[in-house]
């Protein structure tokens, strides 16, 4: 099962978010969220936020625990560029691009397993019907295969 959160038009450039993409990634969901809590730069800020915000939303679509979360994905994409001009020398016009990002977080969960329960085997299951007979032929085909195979 996975769970997808996409928040676009974050007013940061993506090269500033990208920084911390590799770092983040080797982590689990919640043991990111401790290492980008304590950075002082806006990027782990809005890192934190978007990674807290998957988590929730895995949570409640998932309904797993955040210990059993991983990431699947986590991108950081570029969004739309503001081109604002400011004056330069000799009637020249200065350019400023204002880049925006987008981040995309794929979360999965683990597949809990239960050891404790062993697989029981067909032949050694009992069924409890009111038809008794049935069961009866049952066994007494089973016997008789056994001992069609023995005599070959």
């Amino acid at each position: 099962m996975e769970s997808k959160t996409y928040l676009k038009n974050l007013q940061i450039s993506p090269k500033k978010l990208r920084f911390y993409l590799a770092a983040v990634k080797k982590m689990k969901p919640a043991e990111s969220l401790t290492f980008l809590y304590y950075g002082k730069q806006k990027a782990t800020q809005i890192l934190h936020k978007a990674i807290s915000s998957a988590i929730s939303n895995a949570k409640q679509t998932l309904k797993v625990d955040a210990d059993l979360l991983n990431f699947k994905l986590l991108t950081i994409e570029q969004g739309k560029i503001l081109k604002r001009f400011r004056p330069g020398s000799r009637g020249n016009v200065r350019p400023i691009k204002r880049k925006m990002s987008h981040i995309k977080i794929i979360l999965e969960s683990k597949e809990v397993v239960d050891k404790a329960v062993p697989k029981v085997a067909e032949k050694n299951v009992k069924v409890q019907s009111p038809n008794v007979k049935e069961v009866k032929n049952v066994k007494k085909t089973e016997e008789k295969l056994k001992i069609k195979k023995e005599s070959k």
